[in-house]
C-alpha cells in the first residue's frame, strides 16, 4: 500500500473516530444534565418532606385525629417511597454519567493515538522523500565529477 493511500486511509479512520468522540461528548453531556434533573427532583423531594414535617407537627401540637394521624402517616410513607425511587433514579444517572464519561475517556485517547500515528506516518513518508533526493542529488554530483575527469564526454560535447 502506497504512502498516500496509507494516509488516506488514516484519515478516514480519523474523521470517524472524531465523530465517535464527539458523539460520546453529546452523550456525557445529555447524561449529565439528566443526572442534575434527577438529583434536584431528588433534592426538591426531600426538602418537601421537611417541610410537610414541620407544618404537621405544628398542626398536631394544636389539634390532631386519628384520620389526620392516618392520613399524615400514609401520605409521608408515599411521600418517602418517592424520595428512595428519586434516589434510586439519582444514583442510576450518576452511573451512567461515568459509563459516558469513560467513553468518552476511551473515544479521545482513541484519536490522540491516531493523529500520532498519521503524524508519525508523514514523517516517515517526509524522511523517505528527502533521502530520495538527497540519492538523487548525490548521484548527480558524482556524475558531474565524473565527466569532468572524462576525456570522451568533453569530446563529444
Amino acid at each position: 500500500m502506497s504512502s498516500s493511500s496509507n494516509l488516506q486511509t488514516l484519515s478516514i479512520l480519523l474523521e470517524r473516530a472524531e465523530g465517535q468522540r464527539d458523539e460520546a461528548r453529546r452523550v456525557l453531556q445529555d447524561a449529565m444534565a439528566r443526572a442534575d434533573q434527577a438529583r434536584g427532583q431528588h433534592e426538591q423531594l426531600t426538602q418537601y418532606r421537611g417541610e410537610y414535617q414541620q407544618r404537621w407537627s405544628q398542626q398536631f401540637a394544636r389539634q390532631g385525629t386519628m384520620d389526620i394521624v392516618a392520613c399524615y402517616q400514609n401520605f409521608g410513607g408515599k411521600l418517602d417511597q418517592a424520595i428512595d425511587s428519586q434516589g434510586l433514579v439519582a444514583n442510576h444517572a450518576d452511573q451512567r454519567v461515568a459509563r459516558a464519561r469513560e467513553t468518552l475517556r476511551e473515544l479521545e485517547t482513541r484519536v490522540a493515538a491516531i493523529r500520532k500515528l498519521i503524524e508519525r506516518r508523514q514523517l516517515e513518508s517526509s524522511r523517505a522523500l528527502q533521502r530520495q533526493e538527497q540519492k538523487a542529488t548525490d548521484e548527480q554530483a558524482a556524475r558531474a565529477a565524473l565527466s569532468a575527469f572524462n576525456p570522451f564526454v568533453r569530446l563529444s560535447a
